[in-house]
């Protein structure tokens, strides 16, 4: 232990049980020889405000956010990064030792980063994406792809009013499309991202054929559990190229370990194996 105790951080949510985090911040923290804990701060969204209070008080250096609390922190932010204002939600805070709270969202740069990371030199820029639903973490995607430069982005919704909303927010590469129409899409696009729930363990599948897309194609699901979806083995058995997402969640979690353990750490084979308990 330091003079000054160990570096704490954790996750707030409710529920949390079913977290990853603390298990891929532990592992860092022992592959780095950190003197610090992450922890899972299961917190009722009515005891949010006065928990979240506290946590500098406690020598809390921040916290990562979750469902559903990720819109909601913004209120308590006293610095918030244009990335997180853009996409009006949060997924990590740092807590400044100047009373500063620093909101920040780290979704889209997980999203791009994974997949720059399974197919190296990829970048947005090689053509249009089709990207499948309109909720939070699609705006993330939306978000990073743009900023990475795409050149259009099709955006399918069940809803189709939350896709034109998405348009409007982010502008005109944004091209809101029917639901029914999405397996027509895949034919001319570079990158095809299933940004929903659907797919999920529990959840219905996703009903997309592939069958028209180019053998360029990229198909990635934001998913992870299970961590092969009907979607990417529908992309892996036409010769596809399929990115999970597990990815997405490793590689978001390394900027608020930097801010927070001093350690920008690194996402490799050992450390999914280690999330995955293998």
């Amino acid at each position: 232990m330091t003079a000054t105790g160990p570096r704490l951080a954790g996750v707030m949510g409710w529920p949390i049980a079913h977290s990853r985090s603390p298990r891929l911040h532990g592992h860092w923290l022992k592959r780095y020889g950190v003197d610090g804990f992450y922890v899972p701060l299961g917190t009722r969204p009515q005891d949010f405000e006065r928990a979240f209070q506290t946590l500098p008080k406690l020598g809390f250096q921040g916290v990562n956010v979750t469902l559903p609390f990720k819109e909601t922190v913004l209120e308590y932010a006293t610095s918030i990064s244009d990335r997180a204002a853009l996409i009006g939600a949060a997924n990590t805070l740092t807590f400044r030792p100047d009373g500063v709270v620093a909101a920040d969202n780290t979704d889209g740069y997980g999203f791009i980063e994974n997949l720059r990371q399974q197919v190296p030199g990829w970048k947005a820029t090689r053509g249009p994406a089709l990207v499948i639903g309109a909720g939070g973490a699609a705006r993330s995607v939306l978000s990073a792809l743009l900023s990475d430069g795409a050149p259009e982005i099709r955006l399918v919704n069940r809803s189709r009013i939350r896709a034109d909303i998405l348009r409007d927010h982010f502008g005109k590469r944004i091209v809101p499309q029917d639901w029914n129409w999405k397996s027509d899409l895949v034919r001319d696009v570079a990158l095809i991202v299933n940004a929903t729930s659907l797919g999920m363990t529990g959840q219905p599948e996703l009903s997309l054929n592939l069958s028209a897309a180019g053998p360029e194609t990229l198909v990635t699901d934001i998913v992870y559990q299970p961590l092969e979806t009907d979607l990417l083995r529908q992309a892996r058995a036409l010769g596809l190229r399929a990115v999970d997402g597990l990815g997405m969640l490793l590689h978001q979690a390394a900027p608020g370990f930097e801010q927070w353990f001093g350690v920008r750490p690194e996402v490799d084979a050992d450390l999914r194996a280690a999330v995955l308990g293998e």
